[in-house]
């Protein structure tokens, strides 16, 4: 009986000085309004959160109606984070009609906004509802940057035992995206200024177009929700015969039936299929931020310079 005591004794003392080296607290629990957003939470959280996405891969965030299990979601979320610039407003009305206790975290925040000039409202005939600022700052990587240390500080102060985990994520997800940044720039400086005009759906590119060097027409506005009137089609088919325009685009998240329609009437090329607002799902070519970048810089190039001929 006295083994038997000094063994579960000594049983009870390798469990307790053992647990807490081993065990792991429950992953925070994040949602995030949209699926390049949700990637970025992925990267900085890893293992240490769970994320639940509201607007999944393949859909358009713009004007998306929140369900009744949204909000249960959101309620018990340890984070909400949005893109904010005007993308999601849905998502902060979600938080505060939930009875979400902490305030929603702009993963934007410090990003310097391109203003929304309503340049493609009045050449084409669209109207958006974004406000005064175009939302799509993801498309710059740089911008990437701040999003990725907003979701570090907001996961290192609701995980303080986390930070260091959450900083040095953050980090080497910087080097990553400083070497997109730099491989997106080397690529481009290869294709003529001529060549770098090209049409897409709705006006998604404007970041990128203003730091890579690529003018981007857009059929609709800044919203897929815009309605590309007759009139504004035809200004925008005279634009592309006028100028040259090589190639238009289609986007995941847009019906390609305008597009092509453009293309035809236009005499441009149709190039491939750019991830604008959303990811690809994970069979496809753009499942994170990172394979979704560099998909669409290949399609670019190829558009551009006529190489998928």
């Amino acid at each position: 009986m006295n083994r038997l005591v000094a063994l579960v004794a000594l049983a009870l003392a390798v469990l307790l000085t053992t647990t807490p080296a081993t065990a792991r607290a429950a992953p925070l629990e994040v949602v995030a309004s949209f699926s390049i957003l949700g990637d970025l939470v992925r990267e900085v959280g890893t293992d240490r959160v769970r994320v639940t996405t509201l607007v999944g891969p393949d859909e358009d965030a713009h004007g998306f109606q929140p369900r009744p299990s949204d909000a249960r979601l959101a309620r018990e979320a340890d984070l909400i984070v949005a893109n904010g610039l005007g993308f999601d407003p849905w998502m902060e009305r979600l938080a505060r009609s939930s009875g979400h206790p902490r305030a929603v975290v702009v993963a934007s925040e410090g990003v310097t906004p391109l203003k929304d000039t309503g340049d493609h409202r009045h050449s084409h005939g669209h109207g958006h509802n974004h406000g005064a600022f175009d939302p799509h700052a993801w498309q710059d990587v740089a911008n990437v940057r701040h999003y990725v240390a907003n979701i570090a500080a907001a996961l290192a102060a609701a995980d303080p035992d986390g930070a260091t985990h959450y900083r040095e994520n953050a980090n080497r997800y910087g080097r990553e995206l400083d070497a997109l940044d730099a491989d997106i720039q080397t690529r481009l400086a290869a294709v003529p200024d001529a060549s770098r005009k090209i049409v897409t759906a709705h006006d998604a590119f404007g970041y990128f177009g203003h730091t890579y060097g690529v003018r981007f027409l857009a059929a609709a506005g800044v919203s897929n929700h815009s309605e590309a009137s007759a009139a504004g089609v035809a200004r925008l088919v005279r634009q592309l015969r006028r100028e040259a325009v090589p190639v238009v685009f289609i986007e995941n998240v847009g019906d390609p039936r305008l597009i092509d329609r453009i293309a035809r009437e236009g005499g441009a090329r149709l190039g491939g299929k750019l991830y604008s607002d959303a990811l690809s799902g994970p069979d496809g070519p753009a499942p994170t931020y990172l394979k979704m970048m560099r998909h669409n810089l290949e399609v670019l190039v190829e558009g551009m310079t006529g190489a998928d001929r």
